[in-house]
C-alpha cells in the first residue's frame, strides 16, 4: 500500500505492509506558493515511481493509496486548510484515483491529525487507550481524539480543531478569519512572533534554541498557553492517555514538561502525557494506516 502527507511545507510518501512496516519513503517540498494543483502532481509522479520501486523489490502490488492533508477533507473540497492556494478547491480522492488510474474503491484520503490518532491506536503509543488523544504540534496545532479505538470526527469532521479555540473574551477568533491558539503557539506563530522580536527572520527550531531570555520567555509562555487548552481537553474527556507528536517535539523535554506540569497541577485524574511513537512521520503513518482500513473496510473512505 501507499501513503501521501500532503503538509504545509513538505508532502510525504511512503509504501509499507499492512501490518504498518515501512517499505520506502520520499519527500518532496510542497512550494506552496505555486499552487494546489502542481503540489498534487508532483506527488503522484513521485507516488508512482516509488510504488514501482517497491514492487520491483518485493514483488508484491499496491492494492490501496491513503493520502491526508490538513483541513476537512470532503468529496469535492477541502476546508480550513489556507496555506496552499487552491487547496480548498480540491476533489482530492477523485483527483488522486485519476492520477494513480485506480478505482474510487482503492483510495481513500482524511485530516491529516486525525488519521495520525488513527495510526498511533493501531500502532503506536495510544493502543489499549481510552479515552485517548494525539496532540499534534507543529505547523499548526491540532487534537484528535479516539474513543472506543475509533477517531472521533464530529458532526462537520471538525472535531479536535483546537488552534481555533479562543485565548480570551477579546478573541473574534474563526469569524474574523483567524485560529487564535494556532497563531500564538504553533511554530509558524512562534517563528513569527520570534521574528518580529529578534528582528530577522528565523523558523520555529531556532527560536527554541535561541538563549535569549526574552526568547526563551516567548516560548514558555506559549507552552503554557497550549497547555491550559490540553489540560481542559483532558478534563472534558477524563483522558487516559496524550501522545504529542509533531515538528515541535524536536524540543519534546521542553513540550512535554510543560504539558505534564499543567495536567499534573489542574486536571482531575491527570492523563499520562508520552511521546507519540511516530514522532516526525505521524501524517504519512496515518495516510498508510486509512488504506490498511480501506482493505479491512471497503466502504472506509475518510477519518
Amino acid at each position: 500500500m501507499c501513503g501521501i502527507d500532503f503538509g504545509g511545507t513538505k508532502i510525504a510518501i511512503g509504501t509499507a505492509r499492512p501490518d504498518g512496516t515501512m517499505l520506502a519513503t520520499r519527500r518532496l517540498a510542497t512550494d506552496a506558493r505555486e499552487g494546489a494543483e502542481q503540489a498534487v502532481r508532483r506527488a503522484v509522479d513521485a507516488a508512482r515511481a516509488l510504488i514501482e520501486r517497491t514492487v520491483e523489490e518485493t514483488g508484491g502490488h499496491c492494492p490501496a493509496v491513503g493520502a491526508v492533508s490538513p483541513g476537512i477533507v470532503l468529496p469535492d473540497r477541502i476546508l480550513l486548510a489556507p496555506n496552499v492556494p487552491g487547496w480548498q478547491d480540491l476533489a482530492l480522492a477523485g483527483t488522486l484515483a485519476d492520477g494513480f488510474g485506480l478505482g474510487p474503491g482503492q483510495v481513500t484520503v482524511g485530516n491529516d491529525a486525525k488519521a495520525a490518532a488513527l495510526a498511533e491506536s493501531r500502532w503506536g503509543s495510544l493502543r489499549g487507550a481510552d479515552p485517548a488523544v494525539l496532540l499534534t504540534v507543529g505547523t499548526g496545532i491540532a487534537a484528535a481524539i479516539v474513543i472506543g479505538g475509533r477517531v472521533l470526527g464530529g458532526a462537520h469532521g471538525a472535531a479536535g480543531e483546537i488552534g481555533y479555540l479562543l485565548r480570551g473574551r477579546q478573541d473574534i477568533g474563526f469569524g474574523a478569519g483567524h485560529a487564535p491558539l494556532e497563531e500564538y503557539a504553533s511554530g509558524i506563530g512562534l517563528a513569527a512572533r520570534g521574528a518580529e522580536l529578534l528582528g530577522r527572520e528565523v523558523d520555529a527550531a531556532a527560536v527554541f534554541a535561541d538563549r535569549d531570555p526574552r526568547v526563551r520567555a516567548l516560548v514558555d509562555e506559549a507552552l503554557d498557553e497550549l497547555a491550559v487548552h490540553v489540560a481542559n481537553l483532558a478534563t472534558t474527556l477524563d483522558a487516559e492517555r496524550v501522545a504529542v507528536t509533531g515538528g515541535l517535539m524536536r524540543s519534546a523535554p521542553r513540550v512535554l514538561a510543560a504539558l505534564r506540569r499543567r495536567a499534573g497541577e489542574a486536571v482531575p485524574f491527570p492523563p499520562v502525557v508520552v511521546p507519540a511513537r511516530f514522532l516526525q512521520d505521524a501524517a504519512l503513518r496515518g495516510a498508510l494506516s486509512l488504506a490498511v482500513e480501506l482493505l479491512l473496510d471497503p466502504a472506509a473512505r475518510a477519518t
